[in-house]
């Protein structure tokens, strides 16, 4: 079998408060000379804080104030349905030039598995940033020293080690590991998933053994596991993460490679100017030496593409998401 890659990167609430953690970020640079600063910037995280969109945004946020790219940035969570509330609140800011949402493959994979009236279709594309690899993790006190060890008591029974992913179904940390069991013989639809909002959210059940192994972002959990609070049995992407002693499924037997994505996207309706004004701000932000120290620093790969071109890579990943499922049976 090939392996199959994702690579380069819901019903509603009905009514969701807007939390803001952490005060605006401040500096002195203004970004004016190079036309990246925009009075009043807003970045929404349509999921819980410590995951990956927050920690994206949160990173970009300050990485443009600190190369003096803009000021006053203002990042909040909205949570809710595997990003689909913040989707729903992104698309409803119709002409919005102000407000950007931070995003992925994990709300392509919501809108499809809650069946969401708004799709990322109706909002405007900015940029994609990065791409990452998943990691394969269980608590530093689990019986499962390898990831072989791990599929062994998985395919004994499937149903009895749940596996926790910090995206709804069709969302990437459930893509991960519903291929991870083709690969090892087990039929997708007797895995026991638990998805939560977002990896922060799921750490906590890791660490406190609630799930038998969990599937999220390098950059979410690269802390935690060079701390020696999780134990990483593999990485699914192609090779090896640099600084990080595991193995990719594919070197450990298992026929899988597969990476995550996350971008930007901003409300339908912006004038030509103002989302030229988000692309040139993070373009900017793209070639900043606070950018890329810290895309190394978090594990992450370069994988910028901006405005129609994003867009059409968004539709190629919908279509790529629905036979993935229907691949697997799901």
């Amino acid at each position: 079998m090939a392996p199959v890659r994702l690579r380069t990167p819901l019903a509603l609430l009905g009514a969701a408060l807007l939390v803001l953690v952490g005060p605006p970020l401040l500096t002195t640079g203004s970004g004016a000379g190079s036309g990246t600063h925009i009075p009043g910037l807003r970045l929404m995280v349509p999921n819980s804080p410590g995951g990956g969109y927050d920690i994206t945004a949160r990173t970009a946020a300050k990485n443009a104030e600190d190369a003096g790219l803009t000021r006053s940035v203002e990042v909040f969570n909205l949570p809710g349905a595997g990003g689909t509330v913040g989707l729903s609140r992104l698309v409803n800011e119709r002409g919005n030039g102000k407000l950007a949402m931070s995003m992925g493959l994990g709300v392509v994979g919501a809108v499809r598995s809650n069946h969401a009236p708004r799709t990322l279709a109706d909002t405007t594309p900015i940029a994609r940033l990065t791409e990452e690899q998943d990691v394969v993790v269980v608590a530093k006190d689990s019986p499962y020293r390898t990831v072989d060890d791990l599929v062994k008591a998985w395919k004994a029974a499937p149903g009895r080690l749940p596996v926790g992913g910090g995206s709804s179904p069709g969302g990437p940390d459930h893509l991960a590991p519903m291929l991870m069991a083709r690969a090892a013989g087990i039929a997708p639809k007797d895995v026991n998933y638990i998805p939560f909002d977002g990896g922060g959210e799921l750490l906590a059940s890791i660490l406190g053994s609630k799930v038998a192994f969990g599937v999220s972002g390098v950059g979410e959990y690269r802390d935690q596991i060079e701390a020696g609070e999780l134990r990483l049995l593999a990485v699914t992407g192609p090779e090896r993460v640099p600084g990080l002693d595991a193995p990719t499924l594919k070197e450990s037997g298992y026929d899988v490679e597969f990476t995550n994505w996350r971008g930007v996207v901003a409300p339908p309706g912006l004038t030509d100017a103002e989302r030229g004004k988000l692309v040139r701000l993070l373009e900017a932000l793209h070639d900043s030496k606070e950018w890329q120290e810290s895309m190394k620093r978090n594990g992450w790969d370069d994988a910028f593409l901006t405005g129609d071109e994003f867009g059409a890579f968004l539709a190629a990943e919908d279509k790529r998401v629905v036979s993935v499922l229907k691949e697997l049976g799901l």
